[in-house]
């Protein structure tokens, strides 16, 4: 798990002020280990699904768009850059995209027990308002390609 100097905090860095927040999972050690891969440069690419951005009333990113993406204790620790998003099918991704999630997949199947566990967590749920929410092969999903443009020394 990275550490950061608490002095530094993207998030209120003129350069960076007003960029959305790039939330990864939700706070805890999901998250650091996201965060610690996109520092790393192992994940280059991340997987919501569509329902998220429609029950939170968010426009799907664009390339070009930039984030700040935050820690478990809300500093921003990095900026990353959309170089590609478009939507698919659960059943639709590959085992590229499977890899540059930067977890560790090894298979598409393996991939997606993950974000089913993810997605049909507790959590997950409550966020989207939905106790039965769960994912199968035609789940619409937000496929997406970063880079880090910076990030906390």
């Amino acid at each position: 798990m990275p550490t950061h100097d608490a002095a530094i905090d993207l998030t209120t860095a003129p350069e960076f002020a007003g960029l959305p927040l790039g939330e990864f999972a939700f706070p805890g050690p999901l998250r650091e280990q996201l965060v610690a891969a996109i520092l790393d440069g192992s994940k280059t690419s991340t997987t919501c699904t569509l329902i998220e951005f429609e029950v939170d009333h968010e426009e799907l990113p664009q390339p070009g768009q930039r984030e700040v993406v935050i820690d478990s204790a809300g500093r921003g620790v990095a900026v990353i850059e959309m170089t590609q998003v478009h939507t698919a099918p659960l059943s639709d991704v590959d085992l590229q995209h499977a890899i540059d999630e930067g977890e560790g997949f090894t298979s598409v199947a393996q991939w997606r027990a993950g974000h089913e566990e993810f997605w049909h967590s507790a959590e997950m749920r409550e966020a989207l308002g939905d106790p039965h929410f769960t994912v199968d092969a035609t789940t619409m999903l937000v496929l997406q390609r970063f880079k880090v443009i910076a990030q906390v020394p």
